[in-house]
């Protein structure tokens, strides 16, 4: 089997879910079928071919320049039998692929533009476009994932001419064996943090969707002894980084103890933030799943989120973590339950440990990829 997986994220460019799921999707999935990836980047190696944006078009709006990646994507799948796009970065490559080469497509929807209206502040009339883009592609695809029960509803709820049968839950997943407790601290003892205070750990891009904001309103009162780490970068608009820096320094002048990393971190050293955090926290607004919730439980931290979306399915509220309402109290209650895992230290560590149990025994990526497979073989066969 042929397959073609089509994406803007792929190592060593990755800054977000999507691009984490894709990544450990492929290395699961070569193992079943042949692979080829296509991604944003220059060059060709080890069956991944990399697209950039067509030079005439530098300076222009992103999501046209994306479109010229769309078409040059799908003119390298000649030789492929069925198409996987992810994102609307991708989709429409995806679907010229169904059209041109006459080859089923799947599309996995890790979110959904008609809920991310913001994104207009980021590209304009660009939204217009993108919008446009994934309706396209989702209406006319051979087969939808969605990475959680969720993100199925809305999709139908967004989508209400596609047809249900078409559209399948299979979840994001955690590699468990890199993602697990690390006991060493010298990454947490280079950004200068206080090895005998507990910190609350926020990792993400800052962006209305990761509700940053109201997170940094939430810790203004939280106990004084905490300290906050925020790993917050990528913001989508100079006026949003703007507010960001804005608050961030609001906040200096409350508390102390208070840490921004704007650029990514290896992998390796996230993952001993994630192991020592006193409880991480995931602020947001709008979240299909919410993977970096799988990657901190299987580090064996606990978790705070907001209860919206696919982050229910993830987070066991009052077992691996406790799950906030997004509604006019949305910061004081964000507060009120990151005191509540601070001020009970053994609780916060049964919680990591339920968590760690749960993310290895119900989200592994073979199992995903397997799923994932057995999608392609039946769409093909109705093909």
């Amino acid at each position: 089997m042929r397959v073609g997986l089509l994406t803007r994220e792929y190592p060593p460019d990755v800054y977000g879910g999507a691009g984490v799921h894709v990544e450990f999707l492929a290395r699961e999935l070569s193992a079943l079928v042949d692979l080829a990836v296509h991604s944003w980047g220059e060059g060709r190696a080890d069956g991944v071919v990399r697209h950039r944006p067509w030079s005439a078009l530098d300076g222009a709006n992103d999501a046209l320049r994306t479109f010229s990646v769309d078409l040059a994507m799908a003119a390298g799948l000649e030789d492929r039998e069925l198409v996987h796009s992810h994102t609307w970065y991708a989709n429409l490559a995806g679907h010229f692929a169904k059209l041109l080469h006459g080859v089923p497509h799947i599309m996995t929807a890790h979110s959904l533009e008609p809920l991310r209206p913001w994104k207009a502040e980021q590209l304009g009339g660009g939204y217009a476009l993108s919008s446009w883009a994934e309706r396209t592609a989702i209406e006319s695809a051979d087969a939808v994932i969605a990475v959680s029960g969720a993100m199925r509803e809305d999709i139908l709820g967004c989508y209400p001419a596609l047809d249900k049968d078409r559209v399948h839950v299979v979840h994001n997943g955690i590699d468990t064996a890199l993602y697990r407790p690390d006991p060493a601290t010298d990454v947490l003892e280079r950004i200068g943090l206080d090895l005998e205070r507990p910190y609350v750990l926020f990792v993400g891009r800052i962006t209305r969707q990761k509700g940053v904001d109201h997170l940094l309103r939430a810790v203004r009162g939280i106990d004084p002894a905490a300290q906050v780490v925020l790993c917050a970068g990528a913001p989508d608009t100079p006026e949003i980084d703007r507010e960001f820096r804005e608050l961030f320094q609001e906040l200096g002048h409350a508390r102390a103890g208070l840490h921004w990393i704007p650029q990514m971190l290896p992998r390796g050293e996230v993952i001993q933030l994630l192991t020592h955090a006193a409880v991480f926290v995931c602020p947001s607004v709008y979240e299909p799943l919410g993977i970096v919730n799988l990657e901190a439980m299987a580090c064996g931290t606990p978790v705070v989120a907001s209860r919206v979306g696919g982050i229910p399915e993830v987070v066991a509220h009052g077992e691996s973590g406790l799950l906030v309402d997004v509604d006019d109290d949305f910061e004081k209650s964000l507060a009120t339950a990151l005191d509540t895992v601070l001020a009970d230290p053994a609780a916060g560590r049964r919680m990591g440990t339920a968590g760690r149990a749960r993310a290895v025994g119900e989200f592994g990526w073979d199992a995903i990829a397997r799923r994932t497979a057995r999608l392609y073989g039946d769409v093909l066969e109705q093909a």
